[in-house]
């Protein structure tokens, strides 16, 4: 039997398998969302507000909100 974890993505529960990833996680929960983390238009963050790296490794338990930048484009980080 494969082993699971249970992460929370804007307040939905989800199983993924032990060893998931953050970018694994949000493309579970919405795969546009998951996009719009791949291409800079919205980025993850952890239970305390700070942002993750997409590619971090999930423990269970683990709390994630995305947020979809306000800005689109060139300036986005500006």
């Amino acid at each position: 039997m494969t082993e699971t974890i249970r992460v929370f993505v804007n307040t939905t529960a989800l199983d993924l398998p032990a060893g998931a990833h953050v970018g694994q996680a949000v493309r579970a929960l919405d795969p546009e969302l998951a996009a719009s983390v791949e291409r800079g238009a919205a980025f993850v963050t952890d239970g305390r507000g700070l942002e993750v790296d997409p590619a971090g490794s999930l423990v269970s338990g683990s709390i994630l909100r995305v947020v979809v930048r306000a800005r689109r484009g060139a300036d986005a980080d500006a």
